[in-house]
């Protein structure tokens, strides 16, 4: 085994369980809410950050952003009125690592985070996951009508490139649906 292998494998092995820190700031026009942090994302300290994760390409090709962000530019998004976090801090190689009660304890800390920080939306990153976090088993990917923390509430595909269900252009056009709804509302 190459030398890098060994390297990378051990940062993941000792990932397991990190935390993320949030990233937001005033004002914000959405809080993105991922699952919980991959191993990669967890080892390298950046949201979204495992290759071929396609929430950054997603952000940009649907206009969030006006280039490609790195993961490792994750901390410019409240510049663009953007926020990340997670359902569940601590990081696993998988979602399906976490328990129910663990969703639903994050769920409960994404309305504290909500309800803190004030953002005019929240864009939940997994619709399995927000099912069982906010006890919704029928809930589709789109706008909610209730609200969390204050915050009008919207459902997104996991951009995971384990998700074989979203292609990317089918992913762009569900944050896009997004982003208009944003641009369409009443501003800050």
């Amino acid at each position: 085994m190459s030398t890098d292998r060994v390297t990378m494998a051990q940062l993941l092995a000792d990932a397991v369980g990190r935390t993320l820190p949030d990233v937001v700031g005033p004002d914000l026009d959405v809080l993105f809410c991922g699952i919980n942090p991959s191993l990669y994302s967890a080892a390298v300290g950046h949201h979204f950050a495992r290759p071929g994760n396609r929430f950054w390409p997603t952000l940009h090709r649907s206009g969030f952003t006006p280039r490609r962000l790195d993961p490792s530019e994750d901390h410019l998004l409240p510049g663009f009125g953007l926020g990340v976090t997670n359902l569940v801090a601590r990081a696993t190689a998988r979602a399906d690592e976490l328990s129910a009660p663990e969703l639903v304890a994050g769920g409960a800390r994404l309305v504290r985070l909500a309800a803190a920080c004030r953002p005019r939306w929240i864009a939940v990153v997994g619709v399995t996951a927000y099912r069982l976090a906010f006890g919704q088993p029928r809930a589709l990917v789109g706008p909610r009508p209730e609200q969390l923390g204050g915050a009008r509430l919207w459902v997104l595909p996991n951009p995971s490139g384990l998700n074989a269900h979203y292609q990317l252009d089918r992913l762009v056009a569900e944050f896009d649906r997004l982003r208009q709804a944003v641009a369409a509302g009443p501003p800050r």
